[in-house]
């Protein structure tokens, strides 16, 4: 008779792959994911707040003056 205190295994689910904080490298935190403090967080918010993290875009003058006419 098998002893009844055993549980089955359950299936445990990997472990995400530690990813650096984008803004200082530390290790994230799972609480902040994925950057490890607050401060981070803040840092990253106020970077799109600002427009640091905008695309640049170059106007094509030949088609612009295309598009006039």
């Amino acid at each position: 008779m098998a002893d009844e205190t055993e549980k089955p295994s359950a299936t445990v689910a990997p472990l995400r792959k530690a990813v650096p904080c984008p803004i200082c490298r530390r290790p994230s935190s799972r609480e902040h994911y994925p950057f490890c403090s607050n401060r981070c967080r803040d840092v990253d918010l106020n970077r799109w707040l600002s427009g640091s993290y905008a695309i640049p875009v170059a106007d094509d003058e030949t088609k612009a003056d295309e598009d006039d006419r």
